[in-house]
């Protein structure tokens, strides 16, 4: 189990773009972490007044930062590296995300290369499927 610090520690994302709360399970090729989703973050002033909904792309964001603390934990001199997006496939949004909701993230390599990286994540909310995408991410070198 991670907490926010931690993962701070192990991503370079900050606020208003850091979309994980908490990792509660990690394995080699397993991750799954929390977002508490709540009425308070920037997005909903314009998506969309009266009617908040979470914008898909940052439920797919943060399936990815869930993906780069766990990429991050396979390799070395990971402070001087950066998780950048390769591509993003087979993305399916099946339910609006509100505030008052918890997203759970859970991510699973399929593929690791070293440097290259493929991932498959579910987000739900409780048991619901509400978004699910195949992700490839690359390492870099910090400059």
């Amino acid at each position: 189990m991670e907490d926010i610090l931690q993962i701070m520690n192990r991503i370079p994302h900050r606020y208003p773009f850091l979309l994980v709360d908490r990792i509660t399970d990690v394995s080699e090729d397993k991750i799954v972490g929390l977002k508490n989703v709540t009425i308070n973050e920037p997005h909903f002033q314009g998506h969309f007044p009266g009617q908040p909904v979470t914008p898909g792309v940052l439920i797919v964001e943060g399936m990815a930062q869930c993906a780069g603390v766990l990429m991050f934990r396979r390799v070395e001199n990971a402070e001087n590296k950066l998780v950048f997006f390769a591509s993003i496939d087979k993305v399916k949004f099946r339910q609006p995300v509100v505030p008052g909701d918890q997203l759970r993230y859970e991510i699973e390599i399929t593929r690791f290369g070293g440097k290259v990286c493929k991932f498959k994540g579910i987000s739900y909310v409780g048991d619901t499927a509400v978004c699910e995408a195949e992700m490839v991410a690359s390492l870099v070198d910090k400059p």
